[in-house]
């Protein structure tokens, strides 16, 4: 993800959803640096910037999924089904990425496997980070069959 989660609420909850997350699985967040000095640049150089960070802190074995707006939307049940099947695929990580406020560079999207979008309305990047860690929780307790989601 782009930037630091500045909010000391929204981080707190979201640390309480990784420290859930961990009793499932090895999860963490890697916040990459904002863009400084972003004014004299256009949005197309603001993307191409963040783009070359995100591919820099890749592996190349990692399978890359972006949260992005024009992505799938699914139901919780249906996105914790493509996340079994994302890690039954193998590769090093899985990693689901959270760009800046002018999304995606080509490159970047050109690296990614697929990509996901939690709805067709526009959220903060900072609530997108506690909707994504919020949604990982929910899918590994349906995946262990665990009585968090109702239907």
């Amino acid at each position: 993800m782009v930037g630091a989660t500045d909010d000391r609420l929204l981080s707190q909850l979201i640390e309480d959803y990784v420290r859930r997350l961990n009793h499932y699985i090895k999860f963490d967040l890697q916040p990459l640096p904002a863009l400084k000095n972003t004014k004299n640049l256009s949005p197309e150089q603001q993307s191409q910037k963040e783009g070359e960070m995100i591919l820099g802190a890749l592996d190349p074995s990692d399978r890359v999924i972006l949260l992005d707006e024009k992505g799938k939307q699914m139901t919780s049940v249906g996105f914790s089904e493509f996340v079994q099947k994302q890690l039954n695929a193998g590769g090093k990580k899985l990693v689901f990425v959270i760009g800046g406020p002018y999304g995606f560079s080509p490159q970047v999207r050109k690296r990614a496997m697929s990509s996901v979008s939690l709805s067709a309305m526009t959220f903060s990047h900072q609530m997108v980070r506690l909707f994504m860690v919020e949604q990982f929780y929910r899918a590994f307790t349906i995946l262990k069959g665990e009585p968090y989601h109702h239907q």
